[in-house]
């Protein structure tokens, strides 16, 4: 039996056809830690524009991100999956051909758009071919990819961009999206009956949505205290790692530490290998123990203590800030199961719809916190440049890592809370007051 004929092995490849789009996209959102001291010479930008100009992919990123949710559901990743691949790669073109900051604000918002579709697809594609107890597992499995993206946004792409330019090197990652597009095109379907397969053990066949149905979603998420919770918890998870490893991670270290940027990017390389093994092995922990709640609660508050130590410090030892930014990477394990955890609680059809909304608070954080750290460090501004790179006083950093920190440390409060709901929900006192009505 062929691979393609295999249900079993199929969706190996499905999933793997989608994830290399969702690796580019990782390497895309990332790259802007790498090429900040490019874009400040060729744009003219302070800190507070290329703060913005990272942020307009998470921008269009968190729009798009519930309409791909209702669109996902009806339509499945095959489409869906492949026409983002193509529209990113697009963006990535038009990116490279910049000529002004505002092209290039254009062209990074639509790298965004197609990129923004690429998660809630995975995510929907793995609740029709994996069973219920391999979600988080996936879930985690998926995020390693972006933690794979984030390791090649850091030191390969800062060697690449030397060798070859950046934009040449923007071309090159387009021409690979283009391929990848094309694999899931003709890989990926809905379900296993979409292929023509025998369903596959244990996964139920996802009934078709209506738009009737998916505005019900709506409606109940939006009435959902929970959902709003889980949602502070990904804004604040997703969208501090990316701005760390993303964005203000590298120009700190070159400021504060005087490291030139590609040594500065092998820091923030550690904090991707920790994406890389922590959302799997978090997630799988979480299937093993079917729980959800306590061990997301537990990893955000160590997440809150690894984001602190630049705002307590200032400037510690490196091997402290190396042991942070790979803790940082590991933790954001932790934040994932917010994911996990919403899809739990709705009905199949809605899987779609119900991770995207909490999806969408994670590129809401990834969107205005690299944007408020830029206007913080504005304010501290030396009117020095170091090795290409503008220079910020270290307390102005320390008071813009302090925003990650203290948002990070809501989010923990979020989970304690969510923690007592779920506590006090299944309580016999609960139960009885339930059966009574």
């Amino acid at each position: 039996m062929s691979a393609l004929s295999d249900p079993a092995k199929r969706r190996w490849l499905a999933w793997a056809a989608l994830a290399t789009v969702f690796l580019l996209v990782n390497l895309h959102r990332l790259s802007t830690a790498v090429l900040s001291d490019r874009l400040t010479d060729a744009f003219g930008t302070t800190a507070a524009q290329l703060g913005t100009l990272h942020a307009s992919f998470f921008l269009i990123y968190a729009v798009v991100q519930i309409p791909t949710g209702v669109v996902a559901d009806r339509f499945g990743p095959r489409y869906v999956g492949s026409i983002g691949g193509l529209v990113l790669s697009l963006g990535a073109v038009g990116f490279a051909v910049s000529g002004s900051y505002l092209a290039a604000f254009a062209s990074r918002a639509l790298i965004g758009l197609g990129s923004g579709v690429i998660f809630v697809s995975i995510l929907r594609f793995c609740a029709n071919w994996y069973r219920a107890d391999e979600f988080a597992t996936m879930t985690g499995l998926t995020g390693s990819v972006a933690g794979l993206g984030a390791i090649l946004a850091t030191t390969p792409l800062a060697v690449t961009v030397d060798a070859l330019g950046w934009r040449a090197t923007l071309i090159g990652l387009a021409t690979v999206g283009v391929v990848a597009a094309g694999a899931v095109f003709v890989v990926a379907r809905q379900s296993p009956a979409a292929a023509g397969l025998e369903p596959i053990a244990g996964v139920p066949e996802q009934p078709s949505v209506t738009l009737a149905e998916t505005a019900g979603h709506l409606r109940t998420l939006a009435r959902d205290p929970d959902q709003w919770l889980l949602s502070v918890v990904f804004f604040a998870g997703n969208g501090a790692i990316l701005t760390l490893i993303g964005l203000w991670g590298v120009p700190y270290l070159a400021i504060v530490y005087g490291l030139d940027v590609t040594t500065a990017s092998s820091f923030t390389l550690l904090g991707s290998i920790g994406l890389l093994v922590g959302p799997p092995a978090i997630g799988w922990i979480s299937d093993r123990l079917e729980r959800r709640v306590l061990p997301m609660t537990a990893g955000v508050g160590l997440l809150t203590i690894a984001f602190s130590v630049i705002p307590v410090f200032g400037r510690p030892p490196l091997a402290i800030i190396a042991v942070s930014y790979l803790a940082c990477g590991v933790l954001f394990g932790a934040a994932m199961l917010s994911l996990s955890t919403v899809k739990d609680r709705y009905p199949p059809a809605a899987s779609g719809v119900a991770t995207a909304t909490v999806n969408t608070a994670g590129f809401v954080g990834a969107t205005i916190l690299p944007t408020l750290m830029g206007l913080v460090l504005d304010a501290y501004r030396t009117g020095e440049t170091v090795g290409g790179t503008v220079a910020y006083t270290q307390y102005g950093y320390r008071l813009a890592f302090g925003i990650l920190a203290v948002t990070v440390a809501v989010a923990f409060c979020c989970s304690c809370w969510l923690l007592v709901r779920d506590r006090d929900a299944s309580s016999p006192s609960a139960r009885e007051g339930s059966s009574e009505r």
